[in-house]
């Protein structure tokens, strides 16, 4: 039994981290940013100057999910301090801090934008690859890896890198959701030709992953890429939705090309690179040196998120 506190606790991923360790028979302890209640513990805004010490009392792992994610209406000119002051500094200080009390391992969530927003045909991404990442968020979750891997250097700090690419599953928002709802309605959908591939996670898969870099010894030190272990294309991820949501897909065959250059046209040009382009993650490492596989299918995946999404209406 580990005791294992959790930043971002009330969020989408932080949830069912606290829920999947506890099942495993650990005591998790979430941590949040607002008022909580026992056995859940409050730290203020994240950032350089802040106090993670009654936080991480009795602690020996913390798992950190707190972050600036993206923000869908950026209204800043340049938005890359507001992310360096919390992904950066924030996952800094809670790393020296997390060192100087005691604190075994730190397990860290980054994000596949950090290696990279794509790969080429046939060749996913290796951990080994050199890191290129583009946009503010992505730029400030490698600099967040770095800063962690420095402080570990220093301090002795056991330190893992996970790197997951889009995570779906029950209380998914942003662009998935918004694809659940487009096919649950019957609208037709111009995403009927494409040939890409990208990696996803379900949230199963990924606490699943996480826990067992919480109690693996072999993690220590490690960066991973984690995912269902099959990648789909656009096209069959939305057909596949729509299985496991009863309601068949319209999609009509508008080639990725037209659909790249109406994107450079209305500005949009990263929305539509996420429909038409690949992004796949290489699974060597996880599965070599931790043995790991995915535990539930994408369908299984799909299924469990469409069940939840039937819910909501």
């Amino acid at each position: 039994m580990t005791v294992v506190a959790v930043t971002g606790a009330s969020g989408f991923v932080g949830q069912r981290i606290v829920e999947d360790l506890a099942r495993r028979g650990h005591v998790a302890i979430g941590v949040v940013r607002g008022p909580s209640a026992p056995p859940a513990r409050a730290v203020g805004d994240i950032g350089a100057q802040t106090d993670w010490m009654l936080a991480l009392e009795g602690v020996e792992v913390v798992v950190h999910c707190a972050a600036r994610a993206h923000v869908m209406h950026e209204r800043a000119t340049d938005p890359l301090p507001r992310y360096r002051a919390v992904n950066v500094e924030g996952t800094r200080r809670l790393a020296e801090q997390a060192a100087r009390h005691g604190v075994r391992r730190l397990v860290y969530l980054s994000s596949v934008k950090a290696a990279g927003e794509r790969s080429a045909p046939g060749r996913p991404l290796k951990v080994s690859d050199p890191a290129a990442p583009e946009d503010a968020y992505g730029i400030s979750k490698r600099e967040a890896e770095v800063a962690l891997l420095e402080v570990g250097a220093a301090t002795g700090l056991e330190t893992v890198i996970i790197r997951p690419p889009l995570v779906y599953g029950s209380g998914v928002k942003g662009n998935f959701l918004r694809l659940m709802g487009a096919i649950a309605r019957g609208w037709p959908l111009p995403l009927g030709a494409f040939d890409n591939r990208r990696s996803m996670v379900s949230l199963a898969n990924l606490t699943d992953f996480i826990s067992l870099c919480v109690e693996s010894p072999s993690a220590d030190g490690r960066t991973f890429f984690v995912s269902d272990g099959e990648d789909l294309s656009s096209t069959s991820l939305a057909r596949r939705l729509g299985v496991a949501l009863d309601r068949p897909a319209r999609l009509l065959p508008v080639p990725g090309a037209v659909l790249s250059t109406l994107g450079q046209v209305t500005g949009k040009a990263a929305e539509i690179e996420r429909l038409v382009g690949s992004l796949q993650v290489d699974l060597a490492d996880s599965r070599e040196l931790l043995g790991w596989s995915p535990p539930q299918t994408v369908d299984q995946g799909l299924r469990e998120t469409a069940d939840w999404f039937r819910g909501l209406r």
